[in-house]
Parts: C-alpha cells; sequence; structure tokens
C-alpha cells in the first residue's frame, strides 16, 4: 500500500498519520539551515526593482506558473505594473467580490488552514500541534485573555491569490504590534511540520474593537514575503530591528468598516483571527482546505 492511501483501520490509520507526521518533518527541515532572511531581503529587492521588460517577463512566468487569473485585476495588461511588488498586491475590479450579508466577511482570498473554538488558550496548528494565544500576540498577556475559550480562523493565501487584506467587519484600530521572528514557509507542509508556526514566524498584530468586541488580526510573514503594510502606517516591516515594536491608536479614532481594505502581503502568507468567547459560529460548509474569496460570509446566523 502507498504511504498516500489513507487506510480505514484503527492501527493502520495511527501508522499511516504517524508516517505522515514524519515525511512533513522531514520535507521542512532544509528550511531550519537556508538562509531565510538573506532570501528575503533578496527577493524584496527584485520585486520592487523597475526592470522594464525583464519585470513583465517575470510577471508573466509567474501567471503562467501558479494560475492568476488576470481578469478579475482592475489592470488586466502584466506590461503595465512598473514592479513585481504593483502586481501582486493589484487592485481587482469593482464588483468581483461582492460583500455577503453576514456578521462577518472573509478578509482574504485563499483557503482554510484551520479554524474553530480555542480550547482554554490553545490554537489548533494542525495534527499534533497547538500554539497559545499569548505566544502569537507577541506575550501580552491582557490582550491574550480576552480570547481564553473564543474562536480562531487561520486563512493561507496561496502565491496566486489575491493579497490585499480587509476587514471581516467595522473596526476601531486600537494598537499595532510588530512581533520578530523566524521567516519558515507557511505553506500547508510547513503548518503540518513546524511547531507552533504562525507563533515563531515574524508578524503583526492588529488589535480592534467590533461590533461582537475585541477581535485581532494577525498577518503572519514567511520565506521572501518582502514585507507586510497597512493603511493606516504604511509599510510596517523592513525594517526588522530584532525587537517587538508598538504603536497605539486608541485616541487617533481610526475607524474601517467591513470590507474596507486593512493591509496588504508584498509576497503572501497567513492572516490568524482571534475572537472571544460566545461570539460567532462558523458557517457549516466550513472545512480545512476549503478555498474562499474574499467577502464570503465567514460566520452564521
Amino acid at each position: 500500500m502507498a504511504w498516500r492511501e489513507r487506510p480505514t483501520t484503527r492501527i493502520s490509520r495511527f501508522a499511516w498519520e504517524a508516517q505522515a507526521s514524519m515525511l512533513d518533518r522531514w520535507a521542512v527541515l532544509p528550511q531550519y539551515f537556508l538562509p531565510k532572511q538573506a532570501l528575503t531581503l533578496l527577493a524584496g529587492r527584485v520585486a520592487r526593482a523597475h526592470m522594464g521588460g525583464w519585470t513583465t517577463r517575470l510577471i508573466n512566468w509567474f501567471v503562467r506558473r501558479y494560475g492568476v487569473d488576470m481578469r478579475e485585476a482592475a489592470q488586466p495588461d502584466t506590461g503595465a505594473y512598473l514592479c513585481f511588488n504593483d502586481f501582486f498586491t493589484r487592485e481587482l475590479r469593482q464588483g468581483t467580490r461582492p460583500m455577503a450579508q453576514a456578521d462577518l466577511v472573509c478578509p482574504v482570498d485563499g483557503a482554510i488552514s484551520q479554524f474553530g473554538a480555542i480550547d482554554g488558550d490553545q490554537i489548533f496548528q494542525a495534527k499534533g500541534h497547538h500554539y497559545s494565544c499569548q505566544s502569537l500576540v507577541g506575550g501580552d498577556v491582557d490582550l491574550a485573555r480576552q480570547f481564553d475559550h473564543g474562536y480562531f480562523a487561520t486563512l493561507y493565501l496561496s502565491p496566486r491569490d489575491y493579497h490585499r487584506i480587509h476587514m471581516p467587519c467595522d473596526g476601531v484600530l486600537q494598537r499595532m504590534v510588530y512581533v520578530p521572528g523566524e521567516l519558515f514557509s507557511v505553506n500547508p507542509t510547513t503548518a503540518r511540520g513546524v511547531p507552533g508556526l504562525f507563533a515563531r514566524n515574524e508578524r503583526v498584530v492588529c488589535e480592534f474593537l467590533g461590533p461582537l468586541g475585541p477581535f485581532v488580526l494577525v498577518l503572519v510573514g514567511a520565506t521572501i514575503v518582502g514585507s507586510m503594510a497597512t493603511v493606516w502606517h504604511g509599510q510596517v516591516n523592513p525594517p526588522r530591528p530584532g525587537t517587538v515594536r508598538e504603536w497605539r491608536y486608541e485616541s487617533q479614532d481610526v475607524r474601517l468598516q467591513k470590507g474596507e481594505e486593512m493591509g496588504r502581503f508584498l509576497l503572501g502568507s497567513t492572516v490568524v483571527m482571534l475572537f472571544p468567547q460566545n461570539s460567532i459560529q462558523f458557517p457549516s460548509d466550513w472545512i480545512s482546505s476549503r478555498p474562499l474569496l474574499m467577502g464570503e460570509a465567514m460566520s452564521r446566523d
């Protein structure tokens, strides 16, 4: 029996899962030794560079390689983008992502990595892997405690996806925290193979107050993610000083509406959201790996 064929008996299934887990760990082992910071800096420079025809060739290769649907873009002509970053953070045509009539809408195009209830303060990453709310938000005990027994959703953005991030509901910005960290890939294999992945990688924690109470959007960096940006601050990283940085907004009345853009990845990654206890119910058709489009319903009545 090939290892990819999931067996049906309990003992065989346990052996299959153990073998699959070991293979995932072996698959991500090279990432521990790669010069991830140097690769990310190099990718950022290339993505920002205005290289004329070479930029267009790079974009055209990327479109073919990942099956990007340029018909959805406000500017479908790949030759019109001055640099790769402009293409990667391209705007969509108006009307391509209608907003669902729901309390919460999906903030990104991507796929569901994991979602569900937070077990005490523990967030499920993959089979055999959990991490704490406190570690995800950069060690802030008081912030993390607001989400004990709450809910989380982890959404993965693949290279082909639209990479702007939108608000899942109306929100008033309270604080933003940059947390330095590793730059592992965040693809599904790495999520299964690297313990505490989303609390280890570099990330930007955005804290809001909304109609359902406090909520957090965490933008998680990854290998070759050149930078992350928000609409109220601009580019957050680089620089990468190696220390936690914090910005407070309680007195500035920064309000964003449901569906409004709040940030973007310059090369893609993952968003993790936290919501308080008794605040939401996820749609009944949500399952791990399900594709999502920005604006889809993320909650049900």
